[in-house]
């Protein structure tokens, strides 16, 4: 009797059950769509960064007084990007992402505009300060990552970042083809390469046409402001987050600067040394198709020690030797420590603040990875260009310069897993 009583129930409980389930699936359309944009952005704006991280050194190498001051103009890219993080970040909370991201692309085009004169009448002077207004647009291009998470689900954050990074991996391959195909391609070396970077600036800002970020709404006077910077640096896990960025980013710049100076400071060609650089960056972005995937099953401090171990790895290599498989056996480990332990660090950062706090954060997450990064570029070139006096012992320097710096971030995360939990270390 009581069993057949509940029969009629059963239609309408059935639905309300499945109505339920639907409703917490989230949708994420909207953030799909985005990712395809910001993919794309990465790819064919992206292209321009292995490009200049090849060709800028050498360049800088013959027009500079001193060859220690080769690596400068890389230095003063991301310089620029540094100075740039802040005032980036603080555009794209009041008028969206898609303004910060054209105006991004826009100096790309005005730097290398006015690093392709400086290359034209031979002036180091110009070229710098073409190479420092490119910084602005590695600033924005910077924060496709975090746009990647703005539309996006607890559960697809990681993968989108993942996804977004992997637009790299066209990059990787466009860019250093492009080189092949341009640096020589006219009277003046390296001028047709940085011709073609402001066609893909010009070209490429057309992207953001498609990309749909809501404009954050202005605060109303009682809305919640989060905590201060000084509050936020101070939270242990946002702390540790940016300190594995930073030394992730570091030491990849730091290696990957000096290795078109010391592959061609070993007898070998501009375009091997493009082939290892190729090498480097198809590592970088190969592992993101399935970084995020890593993050959710085994947890993102599991994720970024597997990233500094294989950074440690890539130095090790590096210090034996000099040949070829030297060189392209350190770099694409290099790329792979760089992915699993940049992700996992942006991944980390991301559930650690809350929406009002995400201007505030992210710039200055960005201003200490890169300046971080500027650090390492002046480094290199005086590591590469002024120790011991020949490029294999400049090489060396290089690759052992890498162990303090891994050894303060395996410190920091390793005490991060240690320390017991509290309610200062989420985003709440």
């Amino acid at each position: 009797m009581c069993v057949f009583a509940l029969l009629p129930v059963w239609p309408g409980a059935l639905t309300e059950i499945a109505m339920t389930e639907t409703s917490q699936i989230p949708d994420d359309s909207r953030a799909r769509r985005n990712v395809v944009v910001l993919v794309l952005a990465q790819a064919i704006l992206g292209a321009q960064m292995p490009m200049m991280f090849t060709i800028a050194g050498l360049a800088g190498q013959s027009l500079a007084p001193n060859p220690c001051l080769a690596t400068l103009p890389i230095s003063l890219i991301v310089l620029g990007s540094m100075l740039a993080a802040t005032p980036m970040s603080a555009l794209m909370q009041r008028f969206g992402r898609r303004t910060g991201f054209v105006t991004g692309t826009m100096f790309g085009a005005l730097g290398t505009v006015t690093a392709a004169y400086g290359l034209y009448q031979a002036s180091f002077g110009l070229f710098l300060a073409g190479s420092m207004l490119t910084g602005v647009y590695m600033s924005a291009q910077g924060f496709y990552r975090f746009a990647a998470t703005d539309t996006a689900s607890d559960a697809f954050r990681p993968k989108a970042i993942s996804l977004v990074m992997a637009g790299g991996l066209a990059a990787a391959v466009i860019g250093p083809q492009l080189i092949k195909v341009t640096a020589e391609a006219m009277v003046v070396p390296f001028l047709g390469a940085y011709v073609t970077m402001v066609a893909l600036n010009l070209g490429g800002a057309f992207l953001f046409a498609f990309l749909d970020i809501p404009r954050p709404p202005r605060p109303e006077k009682d809305a919640p402001k989060g905590r201060s910077r000084r509050e936020l640096i101070k939270t242990p896990r946002i702390a540790v987050a940016v300190i594995c960025a930073t030394v992730s980013y570091m030491l990849m710049n730091l290696v990957m600067t000096s290795t078109p100076l010391a592959v061609v400071g070993c007898g070998y060609t501009a375009g091997t040394a493009a082939d290892v650089v190729t090498s480097h960056v198809l590592a970088m972005y190969i592992p993101s198709f399935f970084t995020g995937h890593l993050i959710a099953r085994f947890g993102v401090e599991r994720i970024m020690g597997i990233g500094l171990a294989i950074l440690a790895g890539a130095g090790l290599v590096g210090l034996q030797g000099v040949e070829l498989g030297n060189f392209f056996g350190a770099l694409v480990l290099l790329g792979i420590g760089w992915n699993f332990g940049f992700i996992g660090a942006t991944t980390m950062l991301a559930g650690a603040h809350r929406p009002e706090e995400r201007g505030r954060m992210q710039g200055l997450n960005d201003l200490i990875v890169f300046g971080g990064v500027t650090l390492a570029s002046l480094a290199s070139g005086g590591l590469m260009n002024c120790s011991g006096g020949t490029p294999q012992a400049g090489w060396s320097a290089v690759n052992l310069a890498m162990a303090p710096l891994l050894a303060l971030a395996g410190g920091a995360l390793i005490w991060l897993v240690l320390r017991p939990r509290d309610g200062e270390d989420t985003a709440g």
